[in-house]
């Protein structure tokens, strides 16, 4: 049986991405609220950079969409 590797998931650039600019009343951040699969967490509460959890992305680019601040990108390896 062969099993094939995942090859899209979601990555988030640190230096771009503020929930607080986002959000400046409750700091939460978009992207994770549009994660239907929650892999994208803010993990340490309000104003903090979410984590994400690539290893159960399903690279829905739900959070990409959302995103105001284009701070999550697609990655397609190859």
């Amino acid at each position: 049986m062969h099993i094939q590797a995942k090859k899209t998931f979601a990555l988030i650039d640190y230096e771009r991405c503020s929930p607080e600019a986002c959000d400046p009343d409750t700091g939460r951040c978009p992207a994770a609220a549009a994660c239907g699969q929650k892999v994208i967490k803010q993990i340490d509460g309000p104003f903090e950079q979410p984590m994400l959890f690539q290893h159960l992305c399903l690279g829905c680019w739900d959070c990409l969409e959302a995103c105001p601040l284009q701070a999550v990108s697609m990655y397609h390896a190859g």
